[in-house]
């Protein structure tokens, strides 16, 4: 018998900040994208947020999440939490 090795095809993944953490098993993470403007040749910096989803509430506010893409959970919910790469120090909420 030949054995059929299941794949997954590659998924997006991201690295952000965590700015809220209000909702339960729910995060949103800004995530900081870089580039050169096309035409004026500046660095320009772009920000997106996602919505993640959390199943262990271990990120909190201020942390450097690692998101990955999955299925639609919700209507905004398409990222899921892989690692919280680095924790917070300060004590202070991350203004958005």
């Amino acid at each position: 018998m030949s054995e059929t090795i299941i794949t997954r095809t590659h998924r997006k993944e991201r690295t952000g900040e965590v700015v809220s953490n209000k909702m339960t098993k729910t995060i949103v993470v800004r995530v900081e994208r870089r580039f050169r403007h096309p035409e004026f040749k500046k660095v320009v910096t772009q920000y997106n947020k996602f919505y993640a989803h959390d199943e262990k509430g271990e990120a909190k506010v201020g942390d450097r999440v690692r998101i990955q893409e999955t299925r639609p959970l919700s209507k905004l919910k398409s990222w899921r939490l892989v690692e919280v790469v680095e924790k917070n120090t300060d004590a202070a909420p991350v203004a958005a």
